[in-house]
């Protein structure tokens, strides 16, 4: 994925079904939103690589719609490995999304767009 910029590769991955973050190999630290050097070192020694996918609700609203459209959430999810993304946290009314609540991601497909990144509540076994 070198030959791409960064969010070229992140789309790209998701679009082949596949959960993909950076990562410095100098520091060890995870990076999320895609980028050409680490933040706070300037290194370019970023690589992509797959991070567990579970993570927990840190911040969350409703986005309320008049019918008969339906109300939805956008959540920022602190990853296990670190960073923050805004996403959606699907499989329950958007109202009852909580921070705190643990989730793990999952790629959707939308038939009327790209592959997207979204969270389900994560279950115990």
């Amino acid at each position: 994925m070198t030959d791409m910029a960064p969010m070229e590769s992140w789309f790209h991955f998701l679009s082949e079904g596949q959960f993909r973050i950076q990562q410095s190999r100098n520091s060890g630290t995870y990076v999320f939103y895609p980028r050409m050097l680490a933040p706070g070192t300037g290194e370019d020694d970023l690589e992509w690589v797959e991070p567990s996918g579970l993570g927990s609700v840190y911040s969350t609203t409703v986005v309320r719609q008049r019918p008969p459209n339906a109300d939805y959430n956008i959540a920022i999810v602190e990853l296990d490995e670190g960073p923050r993304l805004m996403t959606r946290v699907e499989g329950l009314p958007p109202s009852e999304v909580r921070i705190g609540m643990r989730v793990r991601a999952r790629i959707s497909r939308p038939t009327d767009g790209e592959a997207i990144l979204v969270f389900d509540v994560e279950t115990l076994p």
